[in-house]
């Protein structure tokens, strides 16, 4: 093992550090110049991560996040919790990930306003699922939808978050809104976060008092979903509405 003098071990560091700003800058022009294409899986987890983890190597720590998770699919739909047990991956990085892959869904809703069409159960049920699919708390949601199935501008709004209780939403604003946005459809969607998906006597009652009020204002109750992480319950598709 040769002995490096202290001197020359601060002249080390910083070479190495100056050789880790300059792979990363040759990361971003690669980027610049030919976009995501122009990658391999491993060199995008790393661009990734250098914006998340200052001044540093993160090569080691891209090629761990895809020998665990497979794809950087697998690793933008882990948990923090999972990611975090990654070697060398730190806190801050985890949390990262998971706004980068907020930001990117939010930008694809608001891209498909006016553009996405919802008129079958398969439709249906990927939108559903990709909103709520991952979620560990329980929230609920409205869709509205034009004449022609298309999602509205700002189409989608959520009512409720934690328990759901039918009594706790103001069926009046809910269908203000709808009519104020010119709705001629609404679905409506929760999640149920232990995976059950049978409807309890409080799910199966608010489809019924929403689709009887909706009817009084000439807008239909499309659906009803309950969303789980095994797979969905549709109400109509389950004949439970008309």
């Amino acid at each position: 093992m040769r002995f490096v003098p202290k001197n020359d071990t601060t002249t080390l560091l910083r070479g190495a550090a100056s050789g880790s700003a300059g792979h990363r800058a040759r990361l971003r022009e690669r980027f610049e110049r030919g976009g995501l294409a122009v990658f391999a899986e491993h060199e995008l987890v790393e661009l990734l991560l250098t914006l998340c983890i200052p001044r540093r190597d993160v090569k080691p720590q891209a090629k761990a996040l895809l020998a665990r998770f497979g794809s950087l699919k697998g690793i933008l739909e882990s948990s923090i919790d999972e990611l975090r047990q990654v070697d060398g991956i730190g806190e801050v990085a985890p949390v990262a990930l998971r706004i980068i892959k907020a930001a990117a869904e939010l930008y694809l809703r608001e891209s498909a306003e006016g553009k996405t069409v919802l008129n079958n159960y398969e439709k249906l049920e990927a939108f559903w699922r990709s909103r709520l699919g991952e979620l560990r708390y329980e929230v609920i949601e409205v869709a509205y939808l034009d004449k022609a199935y298309r999602l509205l501008p700002k189409g989608v709004e959520r009512l409720a978050e934690g328990s759901i209780d039918g009594a706790s939403l103001s069926r009046q604003q809910l269908f203000k809104k709808a009519l104020h946005r010119g709705a001629r459809f609404i679905v409506l969607a929760h999640n149920h976060p232990t995976g059950d998906l049978t409807p309890s006597s409080e799910d199966r009652a608010l489809t019924e008092c929403l689709a009887s009020a909706a009817k009084a204002v000439e807008i239909d109750l499309l659906d009803h979903w309950i969303i789980g992480a095994g797979g969905c319950y549709s109400f109509k598709r389950a004949g439970q509405l008309a």
